[in-house]
């Protein structure tokens, strides 16, 4: 600190950027960061108050399920010590809870990285007015974290599909009318539909459920995944915005209907469902009275009937990957004696680093068993028949999940590419999660991507 202050002398600010709670065992606590300023921070004009380290990388880059501004009471704590301009962030990402923290008087500075990854624009839109319009970050790390941390790759963002270029696109517009209809209201869907009707398209969309939002809008129903709703309600806020986008709620794609729209472009946006894969009782079992037997979207069906105290319940979930994960996530914190199976050798392959060392952490916390390597034989009424290294055995259940990912969904593409032909000079196009079980990411990017079918066809 010394030899910094000699370098930029006396006039030029320096940040000092400290780790208050290392959250890990062995680790420097806030007590102990609060005993070591002592010596460090007398040249320091403003403390940047941060936490974590690598193996606690969930703290240090939030979880989705901290709330919005929980570390201030770290710089709170600094300030009070030390009487100097401290920073804050964490998962801050409403405006209010900003406000909240500068009027507490817990930090003097909001640092914000992610939300401005996911929107440039937010100190605009909060000074503005337009608090509405902010994409809220919501914390999933996998364009951000996962990209350049966990594959070393440019980063990128689940919402914002132009992290580069930002909202350039809304500058260019279209030359000639285009009616472009979307089958699907999930994140894909209403994305592709909001960036043909930005640029000046006449844009149908379709949801047979009553409601936007897709399977998005349900995860976000588990408490530990309600800031995921924050994308899917940015997106149905800018639906509403649009006067040329018309969307159309609780009503099947009718084939005689799409044509009276006059498309020029149909988008296929319908999403996923659990899959189900021909595995000996399975079918016979799931979701039948006297059963045990569950997928995650029964689960969160009836998110209000399981107890908050689930001691000596038996919770098997089939399995490993983002899906099982988020069904441990919801039971083992309530005391239940949860098993997880995976059929390959590693339980959350492919997950961000951020999600994996959070999920590790809670397995490890609740006694979770990790039963990787073995895979499902027979789904029973009340226990699953398993198979590991040759060996099969019986897991006995009061709730058994099975969770074996998602499969595309497209009940009316083939009708759709049936009734027009060549002649209509129509294209259809299939995205996100109909095409394959995917990510949030990969939908939002290919509903942006209506711009290069729009400008291959010469309407822009």
């Amino acid at each position: 600190m010394e030899e910094v202050r000699r370098q930029v002398g006396p006039f030029f600010p320096i940040f000092l950027r400290i780790s208050a709670d290392e959250f890990m065992e062995g680790g420097n606590t806030l007590d102990d960061c609060l005993d070591y300023l002592q010596y460090i921070q007398e040249e320091a004009d403003v403390i940047d108050v941060s936490c974590g380290l690598n193996g606690s990388i969930q703290y240090q880059i939030d979880s989705n399920h901290f709330p919005d501004g929980w570390r201030s009471y770290m710089a709170k704590a600094v300030k009070e010590r030390y009487n100097k301009p401290c920073v804050t962030m964490g998962n801050i990402r409403d405006p209010h809870v900003a406000e909240d923290i500068l009027a507490r008087g817990d930090a003097d500075l909001i640092g914000i990285g992610r939300g401005l990854i996911a929107d440039p624009e937010w100190v605009n839109k909060v000074e503005f007015g337009d608090i509405c319009d902010i994409r809220k970050c919501i914390s999933c790390n996998i364009g951000c974290a996962g990209n350049r941390i966990g594959i070393n790759r440019p980063i990128r963002c689940t919402i914002n599909p132009a992290v580069t270029d930002g909202d350039e696109y809304r500058k260019r517009h279209i030359s000639k009318p285009c009616n472009v209809v979307v089958i699907g209201g999930g994140t894909a869907g209403m994305e592709a539909a909001c960036t043909s009707a930005e640029v000046g398209c006449t844009t149908f969309l379709i949801e047979k459920k009553p409601y936007l939002g897709g399977l998005a809008a349900e995860i976000s129903k588990i408490p530990d995944k309600t800031r995921l709703s924050d994308f899917p309600q940015y997106l149905i806020h800018r639906t509403t915005r649009l006067k040329n986008l018309f969307t159309f709620t609780n009503m099947e794609a009718d084939v005689d209907f799409i044509r009276s729209l006059k498309p020029n472009i149909i988008v296929n946006a319908t999403g996923s469902s659990p899959l189900l894969p021909p595995i000996a009782g399975l079918h016979e079992n799931l979701g039948k009275e006297g059963s045990k037997v569950y997928t995650i979207l029964d689960m969160i069906n009836h998110l209000g009937e399981y107890p908050e105290d689930m001691t000596g319940k038996k919770v098997v979930v089939i399995g490993g990957g983002a899906v099982g994960l988020d069904v441990v996530e919801y039971f083992a914190p309530r005391g239940a004696d949860v098993s997880i199976v995976e059929m390959m050798p590693i339980i959350g392959n492919g997950i961000d680093p951020v999600s994996k060392v959070d999920i590790n952490t809670l397995m490890n916390k609740y006694g979770v068993k990790q039963m990787p390597n073995t895979a499902l034989k027979e789904v029973r009424p009340d226990n699953f028949l398993v198979e590991a290294d040759g060996e099969q055995k019986e897991l006995p259940f009061d709730y058994g999940f099975v969770c074996l990912g998602m499969k595309a969904e497209h009940p009316v593409l083939q009708n759709l590419r049936d009734a027009f032909g060549e002649e209509d000079q129509i294209e259809i196009v299939n995205i996100g999660d109909s095409v394959r079980a995917r990510r949030i990411i990969d939908g939002t990017e290919e509903g942006r991507n209506i711009l290069n079918i729009l400008e291959r066809r010469g309407y822009l």
